[in-house]
C-alpha cells in the first residue's frame, strides 16, 4: 500500500517476494525433511531470492510513483529474534521465523534505497492513526474500499494506518 502526503492511496499492489518455484516458508517447509544444515541452505536460497525478487519489485514500484518513495512500514518484530536456524526451527520461534526473515530483508532493501523504515504494532496502529487523523479517520482508513473496490480488508486498513503513523513520526523533507 502506497499513500501520498494526504494519506490517499496512490498504489495498491501485491508484490512477489520470491521467485517462482522457491518455497515461501523455508522454516516451515522442511518440517522434518531437512537437518539444520539443509534448512540453513534452504533459508540462504530463499533469502537470495527475496533480495532479487522483492528488490526488483520495490524498484518497479518506486519508479511508477509520481513522487519519490520516502519510507516503508513493516510490522514490528522482536529485536532479539534468534538468528540461529536450529533455534528458529523450534517453538516458539518457528511459527514466526519466516515472517521475521521477510521483514528483516525488506528493511535491508529499504535502507539500501535510502528509505526510512518504520515498525508498527498491528494491534494498535489503527487507533494511533485515528488519533492522528481525527475526524478524517473513517474516510482515510475505510473510504478507499468505496473508491477502489474490493479487496479492502483489515490488512489494507492496517497498512494505510501504518503509513499515517509513520508520516506523523517523520518530519517532512
Amino acid at each position: 500500500m502506497t499513500t501520498g502526503d494526504d494519506h490517499a492511496v496512490a498504489d495498491r499492489r501485491r508484490i512477489e517476494l520470491v521467485e517462482p518455484g522457491v518455497t515461501q516458508a523455508p522454516i516451515h517447509y522442511d518440517r522434518g525433511r531437512l537437518d539444520d544444515a539443509g534448512a540453513a541452505a534452504l533459508v540462504a536460497t530463499v533469502r537470495a531470492s527475496v533480495l532479487r525478487t522483492a528488490g526488483a519489485a520495490l524498484d518497479e514500484l518506486s519508479a511508477s510513483l509520481p513522487a519519490p518513495l520516502e519510507s516503508i512500514s513493516l510490522r514490528f518484530w522482536p529485536p532479539d529474534f534468534p538468528q540461529d536456524i536450529a533455534v528458529q526451527r523450534r517453538p516458539p520461534w518457528e511459527s514466526r521465523a519466516d515472517a521475521v526473515m521477510y521483514r528483516e530483508l525488506l528493511a535491508d532493501l529499504a535502507h539500501d534505497r535510502g528509505w526510512e523504515v518504520h515498525c508498527y504494532d498491528a494491534r494498535h496502529v489503527e487507533g494511533q492513526a485515528a488519533d492522528v487523523l481525527g475526524a478524517r479517520a473513517d474516510a482515510v482508513l475505510r473510504g478507499p474500499r468505496a473508491a477502489l473496490g474490493p479487496p479492502w480488508t483489515e490488512d489494507h486498513r492496517v497498512a494505510v494506518a501504518a503509513t499515517v503513523v509513520a508520516g506523523a513520526a517523520t518530519p517532512r523533507r
